[in-house]
């Protein structure tokens, strides 16, 4: 018997590592999946009595697709529209402090010329390869994604039931663990989008007050660099108070720089720690370093996930410690 369960604890730690190597490519995808998963499945159990289990999710995702890409789909011509603008004024700023002749020496041969055009050339090609490689499997990874997000649907619930009937955790314990960690996920979600959208308005609210150009375009940009704590939005109004001053607009810049400081910033320190740490019942040192942590070791996905598995850790050491590592009274 010993012999029979060492044999299959083996199979299962091999199969279980060739699973992850074939995942690993994906990760960003299937994480993604999960993550749709958890936020839709509420909804898909209401709709599967009325419609049915296949019926109700292949609804969620069309409809959550099309909710989530018309609206992107509309920023992204403001934003592309005003990005172009941006690019422009860069490139009249650079026009206007460095000489065309200064950059190209006098003596530059037509060899070395030939030369630089064929290597330009051959980057060019290599880079369109890489575009081409990098759509192809983006489009792999999207279906991934909307195959396991229909799957987890259909499917969550009896994978969650056989996951419980295969930990040998009494059935109390894996109770508090499931609420836990459903807590906590729904906890980094929330603080993290919420803590995001919240900063991107402010700051872009406070680029319009300045008048400072293309206020829609750096409100996305903050939105997506708020989802990094501490330094997200102050990449985006501290430069902008910067270049205020430069221009002579001193007024402008020190109000952007107060508003960003005070305003901005505050909302970071006070809604992430309420709404991520204090919900999720994790220290915000450790869902700052969870998030951090992450986005290094898994990627975008990392931002949710980091802090998710440091706080799974937690329950779980915190649970074996009273259950299990303590000696009982006598």
């Amino acid at each position: 018997m010993d012999r029979d369960r060492l044999f299959l604890l083996l199979a299962i730690g091999l199969v279980g590592a060739l699973s992850a190597f074939l995942l690993f490519s994906f990760l960003q995808y299937v994480l993604a999946a999960v993550l749709l998963a958890y936020v839709l499945k509420p909804l898909h159990r209401r709709l599967e009595p009325r419609v049915g289990a296949r019926v109700a999710a292949a609804a969620l995702i069309v409809v959550s697709t099309l909710a989530v890409l018309l609206p992107v789909v509309l920023v992204v011509q403001v934003v592309l529209g005003e990005a172009r603008t941006v690019v422009t004024a860069v490139r009249e700023l650079l026009s206007r402090s460095t000489a065309f002749e200064e950059l190209v020496p006098a003596n530059l041969s037509v060899e070395a010329l030939f030369g630089s055009a064929q290597g330009s050339g051959s980057s060019l090609v290599d880079s369109v390869v890489d575009i081409f490689g990098g759509l192809s499997n983006a489009v792999i990874g999207l279906t991934v994604l909307l195959f396991l997000l229909y799957y987890l649907l259909t499917d969550g619930t009896a994978l969650v039931t056989w996951i419980r009937r295969a930990v040998p955790l009494p059935t109390p314990i894996q109770d508090e663990l499931h609420a836990r960690i459903d807590r906590l996920m729904w906890a980094v979600l929330v603080g993290n989008v919420l803590v995001a959208l919240v900063q991107g308005v402010l700051t872009g609210i406070g680029f319009a007050i300045v008048g400072f150009p293309s206020a829609v375009f750096w409100t996305v940009v903050t939105i997506l660099l708020s989802l990094l704590p501490l330094i997200g939005a102050s990449v985006v109004w501290f430069p902008a108070s910067v270049y205020l001053a430069l221009t002579g607009q001193y007024v402008s810049a020190v109000f952007l720089f107060v508003y960003g400081a005070v305003v901005v910033s505050l909302s970071d320190n006070y809604l992430r720690p309420v709404i991520g740490g204090r919900e999720a019942r994790l220290n915000p040192g450790l869902f700052v370093v969870g998030i951090f942590g992450g986005v290094a070791a898994l990627g975008f996905m990392g931002i949710f996930f980091g802090p998710i598995i440091l706080g799974v850790l937690k329950a779980l050491v915190e649970v074996y410690v009273r259950e299990y590592a303590t000696p009982p009274a006598h």
